[in-house]
């Protein structure tokens, strides 16, 4: 992926902003458990980081998605993963699916703010009983008149003690589990809507994650994007991008781990000698930044390609998993170096050792990556013929 120096600019301007307006504020968010959504995500509307890629008759800037991998490439220097994961829900999560199928009306009443930092947006699509398994959810949205009642509860969801809306993916008819489910824009603020506790988590600390929980909660029909029953597929192209962008959020975090520990091996000695003379030390740093550059070039072929228009799910789901092998091993070996100053809260290999185990984890488990893959590859085995 080359870039050109309009690239440039927009990568200059996020690493500013990361310097000034996040890194300064890190450690107070991560004490108090969040971190204020609605002024920093103002401040980012403000200079167009939150539509990049979205149409400009909403506010956004109508780049195409090379652009917005900066975007997260470069939020993801922050010194924690929480507030770039929060981020990555608004511009990646929740609203591509809003922006490609939504009605022109329910773009300029949900898009449009969220462009403009005017508005927190979460996706609610995982539930207690269905995570990377979304085919499972229960959560219902029946006609009643010209509206939905919806009935549910939605688990570990980012943003949600401050959000405006959920982009809410429920069933909405007794169909087959492919082709009932049907995504809705659900605003916070009606009735039967509830937000439980924040979860007490290992990491991401500065997210706020909470379960969210739907009481008969009467919403208009109109506020459904796109087609009925096209809800899952629709998620599951939102799924591209948010496992493009949650991999490229671990480039400059686990650059962070690499450098971090440098800086740190360097200064400590150890039997008369700085410990990065160790050659088992620094060959481990060659091999770490070598799996952050693979990782890298990854993440551009795909986006490259998807630019071009072609179907990424198989180089995004290996996206996803390398990112995810990555944020495991790397992390741990940097925090190894460290002693006992890893084991303790205050140093950033810590943080980040807690913060990207979720990689792993959210958007897709690596097991469901590597189904995905396999099926792709066309060597999943066939279940055995009965009779």
């Amino acid at each position: 992926m080359i870039f050109t120096n309009e690239h440039l600019a927009l990568q200059r301007t996020v690493q500013q902003f990361v310097q000034q307006e996040i890194n300064p504020y890190i450690d107070e968010w991560e004490a108090a458990g969040q971190f204020p959504t609605h002024k920093i995500f103002k401040k980012m509307g403000d200079l167009g980081l939150l539509g990049i890629n979205k149409p400009v008759e909403y506010g956004g800037l109508g780049l195409d998605y090379s652009y917005a991998i900066i975007l997260a490439e470069e939020i993801g220097a922050a010194h924690c993963g929480g507030v770039p994961l929060s981020i990555t829900v608004q511009t990646d999560m929740a609203t591509p699916a809003l922006a490609s199928f939504g009605s022109d009306e329910l773009r300029r009443e949900f898009l449009a703010p969220s462009i403009s930092g005017d508005m927190v947006s979460c996706i609610a699509v995982s539930e207690p009983g269905a995570g990377s398994d979304v085919a499972a959810i229960t959560t219902t949205a029946k006609k009643d008149g010209d509206d939905y009642i919806i009935n549910g509860a939605k688990m570990w969801i980012t943003n949600a003690t401050q959000a405006d809306y959920f982009c809410l993916l429920a069933n909405t008819s007794e169909g087959s589990i492919h082709t009932n489910k049907s995504l809705i824009i659900v605003p916070a603020n009606l009735p039967g809507v509830s937000v439980g506790e924040k979860l007490k988590k290992i990491g991401m600390r500065s997210s706020d994650t909470a379960p969210v929980f739907f009481d008969n909660v009467r919403v208009p029909q109109r506020y459904r994007i796109g087609e009925e029953g096209k809800g899952f597929t629709y998620q599951m192209q939102q799924f591209q991008l948010e496992r493009l962008a949650g991999a490229a959020l671990c480039i400059k975090g686990m650059e962070n781990c690499v450098q971090s520990t440098i800086d740190y091996t360097r200064d400590r000695q150890a039997f008369g000698a700085p410990l990065i003379n160790n050659q088992q030390i620094h060959f481990a740093m060659a091999h770490a930044q070598t799996d952050i550059e693979a990782l890298r070039s990854l993440i551009y072929r795909a986006t490259e390609e998807l630019v071009q228009g072609k179907d990424v799910t198989k180089l995004a789901s290996m996206a996803k998993l390398l990112a995810g092998k990555v944020c495991r091993t790397l992390p741990d070996t940097c925090l190894q170096f460290w002693g006992g100053m890893g084991f303790v809260e205050e140093s950033l290999v810590n943080r980040l050792y807690r913060d990207y185990r979720l990689t792993a984890i959210a958007g897709g488990a690596e097991e469901v990556m590597l189904g995905i893959i396999c099926k792709m590859m066309n060597i999943l085995p066939t279940p055995a013929k009965k009779g």
